[in-house]
């Protein structure tokens, strides 16, 4: 009986470690608060993000990310990456362009309201909307997101695995622009 109790007391310690682990290092868990991304992502959905991957390479265009905004303190948005560093992006009668190249928003659930822009994006930072952009606090507004740093991200969005009906792995747009290589 005493051996049952040490081996199983140290399979909950390795297992306390592992979770630690991935937690800290390789994924999350993510819940949606909000519907700044619908129809991509819904209220109450819940995710799992990536934290290891920006370790190899910086967020791309398309990418639906993690993050902790500047005007926000201890709290996660979720939004689609727009801009990169060194981008030029603005929105003119609802349609998003980058360095003055229209981009592709099939996934967008009405016709977005306003001009926006434009902005550079500087070094080092992202530029972000939600799918939803008329109900959506994102990079337009500087006192609550604004330019997202790298290391206010906490990783890429990759797995909904609430509710079970809903169960997918997230979408990321590839937006094939002709100023890319």
């Amino acid at each position: 009986m005493k051996d049952v109790v040490k081996e199983f007391l140290q399979s909950l310690v390795i297992a306390g470690i592992l979770a630690f682990f991935i937690i800290t290092f390789v994924a999350q868990s993510f819940v949606v608060d909000g519907r700044s991304m619908a129809n991509t992502l819904q209220d109450g959905e819940r995710l799992f993000v990536n934290k290891f991957i920006y370790r190899f390479h910086p967020p791309e265009r398309g990418d639906i990310v993690v993050f902790s905004p500047k005007g926000a303190p201890g709290q996660k948005y979720i939004k689609r990456v727009i801009g990169l560093p060194g981008d030029t992006v603005y929105i003119k009668d609802g349609v998003t362009y980058v360095n003055g190249e229209a981009i592709e928003e099939g996934y967008l659930p009405e016709k977005m309201i306003g001009d926006f822009g434009p902005y550079e994006v500087p070094e080092n930072r992202i530029f972000v909307l939600g799918d939803n952009r008329n109900h959506s606090a994102d990079s337009r507004f500087s006192s609550i997101v604004g330019f997202v740093e790298y290391d206010d991200i906490s990783g890429k969005a990759f797995w909904v695995y609430w509710p079970l009906t809903e169960m997918r792995v997230i979408d990321h747009q590839n937006y094939n622009l002709s100023f890319e290589n």
